[in-house]
């Protein structure tokens, strides 16, 4: 049995020598799991429940050894994890990390930094900066624009959208908000039928309600309808409805389409609306230049979100917003109370200013270190690899007489169905497609997402894992055919 730590018998933390010697074992933990994550099934095969049902009601009464942490960790956690750094999990978006990463996340949390202030972390405020702008310049945005990081795109939209409320100062929405003000009129925020339910749920966060968003309807490509924007601008104006935004999707959730964003600023420059772009994923794509056109259009854009965990290898919690109008990002969320207040007062970039957390972590490390490590050549090296590898997957697809693509696939993700010939009926397709993804699901080597594309069940493959090789691509495509057959 192994022993406590003497200083688990005392006030005070775990002392230096317990500390390196248990890091040690957390490292080659770690590095472990990362190299045998392929050999552990994508999806545990648990029930809900299963895991707390295994685990003791109540707290140690007294100290642990750190060894049967890890122990259990080992027994209990990795057994019932969903394994997203697994090369074959294929589905939603990747969320993947990467060596550098971890190690920044690591030293990031010795830190434990609390960047609300320039003064109470200058390192994690500048380095936000300085990371940023480089992430900027890698995915071609112009000068002009300045970055800060928030958990996720659902927080970053959520504030960019809190801007575009803002930018009517005239509202005088931040002093007396909503309620009970017969002078407000009604406020819409437009955006694509596949655009995320981010924009949803900021929408209902900043009091506008479910009715404050309006879902353009798409074209044939499941991009944004320019010319059904513009009729649902005028026909609000013509009732009174007074639109604040349009959000523009770089690569939607369901089909990774890529709404015309030139087209759309030409309609919010004219309409003097707020236009925030939602590069999240597609974004990424941009490290590659020969995809740099994604991004055409976004440097005209009041706002855009990438998010660097998703396709930057770069450990989730890490979503980079963008703006050209800081001040008015600043004018929605600056609020110093007098036990924040300091002699620097607007000297100074506080990053507390700009969204609702106070308490910021130092999430810039991980980025910093992710992007020093593998470099612009790197990252393009790994997100191309990708592409190719979504292409090819692609290309299997189109060529299958059993299998059919529903939407096109600009990135790494495919959208497509089984479609055997003789089955055309469009419940069973659903159900049959559904039980098919069951079942690949079910072996455990790879793990795919489904979505509905124009209201057809569609099975969802998106490449982005940086362990991710051909051979686990193929493998999925073998699984997809061998399951259909049987």
């Amino acid at each position: 049995m192994p022993s406590l730590d003497p200083a688990q018998r005392q006030l005070g933390d775990m002392d230096a020598d317990a500390f390196r010697r248990h890091a040690a074992a957390v490292t080659e933990l770690i590095a472990r799991y990362l190299e045998d994550v392929a050999s552990r099934p994508v999806v545990p095969a648990v029930e809900p429940g299963q895991l707390r049902a295994a685990l003791p009601s109540a707290p140690p009464a007294e100290p642990e050894p750190f060894e049967a942490l890890l122990a259990d960790f080992d027994r209990l956690i990795l057994p019932n994890a969903t394994h997203w750094q697994h090369p074959g999990f294929l589905a939603y978006f990747p969320s993947n990390t990467s060596g550098p990463g971890i190690l920044g996340e690591y030293l990031a949390a010795a830190l434990n930094v609390n960047a609300m202030l320039w003064r109470t972390g200058p390192s994690a405020t500048e380095l936000e900066q300085v990371a940023l702008d480089w992430l900027r310049q890698l995915i071609g945005l112009p000068e002009g624009f300045m970055g800060t990081i928030n958990d996720t795109a659902s927080s970053s939209t959520l504030y960019a959208l809190a801007a575009a409320r803002e930018a009517a100062p005239e509202l005088r929405i931040r002093q007396e908000g909503l309620a009970g003000r017969p002078d407000i009129p009604a406020m819409r925020v437009y955006c694509s039928e596949d655009a995320h339910s981010s924009v949803d749920k900021a929408v209902v966060t900043l009091g506008l309600g479910l009715s404050g968003v309006w879902r353009v309807p798409m074209d044939d490509d499941y991009r944004l309808d320019v010319r059904a924007l513009e009729r649902a601008i005028a026909s609000d104006r013509a009732r009174g409805v007074r639109p604040i935004a349009v959000v523009a999707t770089v690569g939607t959730t369901s089909t990774t389409a890529i709404d015309p964003v030139p087209a759309i600023a030409d309609i919010c420059e004219r309409e003097r609306l707020w236009l925030h772009v939602d590069a999240a994923y597609g974004g990424s794509a941009a490290v590659v230049p020969a995809m740099r056109w994604v991004m055409d259009g976004t440097g005209r854009a009041d706002s855009l979100v990438v998010n660097p965990h998703k396709w930057l290898f770069t450990p989730l919690d890490c979503s980079a917003l963008f703006t050209r109008r800081p001040d008015v990002l600043r004018r929605a969320f600056s609020l110093t109370p007098e036990y924040l207040a300091t002699s620097l007062g607007d000297d100074v970039l506080n990053l507390m200013d700009y969204g609702v957390s106070l308490g910021r972590r130092f999430r810039a490390l991980k980025l910093w270190f992710v992007l020093r490590y593998f470099g612009a050549s790197g990252l393009e090296a790994r997100v191309a690899e990708h592409i190719r590898l979504g292409q090819l997957f692609r290309e299997w697809v189109d060529a299958s007489p059993a299998f059919e693509r529903l939407a096109p696939a600009p990135f790494s993700v495919v959208v497509f169905r089984w479609h055997p010939p003789g089955l055309d009926d469009g419940a069973a397709l659903d159900a049959a497609n559904a039980r098919l993804l069951e079942r690949v699901n079910a072996t455990g080597e790879a793990f795919l997402s489904h979505t509905r594309a124009k209201g057809r069940y569609a099975i969802r493959l998106a490449v982005g894992n940086i362990r991710t090789r051909e051979e686990h691509v193929r493998r999925a495509w073998e699984l997809l055919q061998e399951l259909a057959g049987e």
